[in-house]
């Protein structure tokens, strides 16, 4: 309603109120969807960096294990072959199961130094894969930064009234990282 005097009413001035705490609110909780989107991938950079410096690690280590093992050309083809997947492209998805297969190459790879005692003793091994390891820790860690960051963007995508809002500007659930069935299988002990 309008005031005798020609201002704006009271009633007016209420509505206005109203509009402006719920555009407020909106924007409050849009920039919080943008943020944890944003965090998803900045948590993805942050593997994509160990799982990069990884990739910069394997062609010495092949070359040291060369040098000692030179009847063992299948396990270290096999090494590069799924280092150069992993960065051969593809989603999210593909690169983790590519990074699966390259820690199970690794494995078979580490494994080479029971066989041979002269390889186990040299230095630049040892270091090289206590570099891997360190690597690998990161990863691990990247991945659970990840999962954890997805986690509470998809609660908030689900959660109301911001599902509504999410809804509206066309914000998509994200996947977490899975374990592989080789990372799930017990290990096996032999004595």
């Amino acid at each position: 309603m309008e005031s005798n005097d020609g201002g704006i009413g009271m009633t007016t001035w209420i509505i206005l109120g109203a509009v402006a705490v719920v555009a407020l609110f909106w924007i409050v909780q849009y920039n919080s969807l943008v943020r944890l989107r944003n965090w998803i991938d900045e948590a993805w950079a942050q593997i994509d960096v160990q799982l990069k410096r990884r990739y910069d690690l394997i062609p010495n280590l092949v070359e040291t294990v060369k040098g000692y093992a030179k009847h063992e050309q299948e396990t270290l083809q096999k090494v590069i072959e799924a280092r150069n997947r992993l960065l051969s492209g593809g989603g999210r998805a593909q690169q983790m199961e590519a990074n699966d297969q390259l820690s199970g190459a690794l494995k078979s790879l580490f494994a080479l130094q029971e066989a041979y005692p002269d390889l186990k003793a040299h230095q630049g091994f040892t270091k090289l894969q206590e570099q891997l390891e360190g690597t690998e820790n990161k990863i691990a860690a990247a991945r659970q930064l990840y999962n954890r960051t997805v986690m509470q963007y998809n609660t908030k995508l689900q959660s109301f009234p911001s599902n509504i809002i999410a809804s509206v500007h066309g914000f998509t659930r994200s996947e977490m990282l899975r374990a592989s069935d080789a990372e799930r299988e017990a290990p096996q002990v032999k004595f």
